[in-house]
């Protein structure tokens, strides 16, 4: 394994996160306890998790991932070697501040994670999206509070735009507030429209991108060699971008290099990354996330997968002169 700092912050993480929205809505907690041992065995040191991870689907039973993270973490005694981080923001209830990112909603909906996930403190705590109805001031001064308390270290964001993390970053900045130290967002070879502005407003601002989804929802993962084939067919985005998952497959194999493996890779090469967020079902996916971490690609094969990929280019040039 390799490691690398949580954004700016003085903390080290594995260069691979292990994501659980799978944990209860798609494997059941005797499997998840299998991977979440396979991983700290292989050095993994970063597991994210949501309040509202459960299932099925997944956020019908808000909290149930976080409960079976909890029983592992208690049973087996592995708090002090992970990096936890989970989110708040999503709905948690039926009353009218069950949700968003109310200073209200902030400290109870720590207080319940705390709860579920049997610990005493949240290590990255990350908006779980964007809360325009509220002010940048009472959401970091909920998390200020929290952090003085000891039940979160580091604050991070998630499904965030590139001025969502400037307008936290500066006000940050002016009022000696919590600053963001992450930023989680939908990434990979075949989604890169964060590359036009929240990658740069990452670089910029020292924020580690945490890439969710970076099969694509399984689009990169060699779905063209799967064997059942008439589920292979039944992805959204199968269609619109055949040709090129076509060409992707061609070289992964020409490369000797598992598609999904191939997938990670290119994101650990990407300016800003700190670690993908990978949600493996099953052993053989956790392997192959943990054997991507070793792959190296050259300058040549970048640019032959930028050429079947291509990205939507940095604003303002993408679209202006």
């Amino acid at each position: 394994m390799q490691y690398t700092s949580l954004g700016r912050s003085g903390a080290t993480v594995s260069r691979i996160c292990l994501g659980t929205m799978n944990f209860g809505p798609v494997i059941d907690e005797a499997a998840s306890f299998q991977i979440l041992d396979a991983a700290v065995d292989a050095g993994v040191t970063f597991i994210d998790t949501a309040d509202v991870y459960g299932g099925p689907p997944w956020s019908e039973r808000p909290g149930h991932t976080e409960e079976i993270l909890g029983r592992w973490l208690h049973q087996r005694g592995r708090r002090d070697d992970v990096v936890l981080a989970t989110k708040v923001y999503g709905t948690m209830g039926s009353g009218p501040s069950d949700r968003g990112l109310s200073a209200l909603h902030i400290r109870a909906g720590v207080d319940a994670s705390l709860r579920r996930l049997q610990t005493d403190r949240i290590d990255l705590l990350q908006m779980h999206h964007i809360d325009r109805a509220v002010p940048v001031d009472e959401v970091l001064e909920a998390f200020e509070v929290l952090r003085a308390q000891g039940k979160i270290v580091y604050l991070g964001s998630s499904n965030f735009a590139g001025w969502n993390l400037a307008q936290y970053a500066e006000h940050a900045r002016a009022t000696s507030s919590p600053r963001l130290v992450t930023e989680q967002s939908v990434y990979s070879l075949a989604r890169r429209a964060i590359e036009a502005e929240v990658v740069p407003a990452a670089e910029h601002y020292g924020i580690g991108l945490l890439p969710w989804s970076p099969l694509a929802g399984g689009l990169l993962g060699g779905i063209l060699a799967k064997r059942d084939r008439s589920r292979s067919q039944d992805h959204p985005d199968l269609a619109k971008h055949r040709e090129a998952v076509e060409g992707y497959e061609q070289l992964a194999a020409a490369w000797g290099i598992p598609p999904g493996e191939l997938a990670l890779a290119w994101l650990l090469h990407q300016p800003a990354v700190t670690a993908p967020v990978v949600g493996p079902r099953t052993m053989d996916q956790f392997d192959g996330a943990v054997r991507a971490v070793e792959v190296t690609l050259s300058e040549e094969q970048l640019g032959e997968l930028d050429r079947l990929w291509p990205g939507p280019g940095r604003a303002p040039e993408s679209y202006a002169w």
